[in-house]
């Protein structure tokens, strides 16, 4: 039987890290700031940027809410990231998606300045990420990596095989687990792939990101393979307070007996990719902070000797 990952016991140690952070900031006069944008009212984007909000307070973090009509256009929402590219109190920025249908996503990712983009998805930080230079990674593959890591699975010579090429989970956590310091051997598989089976099977980790309910069964998997299952789905259940249950990419209960490792949902990736973006607006105010005390001292070495010293 699989050992069960706790993802929210993890996330806290996370969370606990952006606390201390965000205390030696605070304490040098510095409140880290997100910005979080939400255009409409879908009940999904809602919870989850309440969630976030929350969360934020919790780690002594302000959180900058900015809702917007559903109708809002893409040439309005675009202002709206320029004032906060511009806004220094402001260090990171967070559109919520999907956005409406007259808004490109592209055009509003593409917006936000790199060094507020603590989502991870602007092409400058995928380009940092490919490429192995610091940058903000995106927030659901760090989590995944740092569940990994801190459950010490070994992942050098592993032969990883991810499911999904979504460009918020798979493709960026297919290039983490390529990296030099983890070491996989990854296989992506998508709806061209044919039958998944005949990759999963080979998998030593398998991390499911297809967002497709129950996919993975248990025929699909070998005995003692690692499963992180990223999907998240609701499906309809009328026993359910809400009418609805969430549900991974994974049969759990029977690939649990099999598998050496596995998530939960919900309880696994959920909670880190909130801990993951915690970090993230906390090392974007500190890389702010860090800017702002180099252009100090640069401006009194150019003041010279004769300057006032405070």
């Amino acid at each position: 039987m699989a050992v069960v990952i706790d993802g929210k016991e993890i996330a806290g140690k996370k969370r606990e890290e952006a606390a201390v952070r965000a205390a030696a900031l605070r304490a040098l006069g510095i409140v880290p700031c997100l910005a979080v944008v939400l255009v409409g009212e879908d009940p999904a984007s809602v919870s989850y940027v309440t969630g976030k909000e929350k969360a934020l307070a919790a780690a002594g973090m302000e959180s900058l809410d900015i809702r917007l009509p559903r109708d809002t256009g893409e040439k309005a929402l675009l202002a709206r990231i320029a004032a906060l590219n511009a806004d220094p109190s402001v260090h990171g920025i967070l559109v919520q998606l999907p956005l409406p249908p007259q808004i490109r996503e592209d055009a509003v990712i593409t917006a936000i300045d790199p060094a507020k983009d603590v989502d991870g998805f602007h092409p400058v930080s995928v380009g940092n990420m490919v490429l192995g230079r610091p940058g903000f990674l995106p927030c659901t593959p760090h989590g995944v990596l740092v569940l990994l890591d801190e459950m010490k699975i070994p992942t050098a010579g592993a032969h990883a095989v991810v499911l999904g090429r979504s460009n918020i989970v798979g493709k960026p956590l297919a290039s983490l687990l390529a990296r030099r310091e983890v070491n996989a051997t990854v296989t992506v598989c998508h709806t061209g792939s044919g039958d998944p089976g005949r990759y999963t099977r080979q998998a030593d980790i398998l991390i499911a990101a297809a967002g497709k309910p129950g996919l993975v069964t248990v025929d699909m998997v070998k005995e003692g393979v690692v499963v992180i299952d990223v999907g998240v789905s609701r499906v309809e259940d009328c026993s359910a307070k809400n009418g609805y249950r969430l549900k991974g990419d994974v049969d759990f209960e029977r690939v649990a007996e099999k598998a050496s490792y596995i998530t939960p949902v919900p309880g696994g990736v959920g909670p880190m990719t909130i801990a993951m973006l915690l970090l993230n607006v906390i090392a974007a105010a500190e890389g702010r902070a860090a800017v702002e005390a180099r252009a100090a001292v640069e401006a009194r070495a150019a003041a010279g000797p004769g300057s006032v010293h405070g």
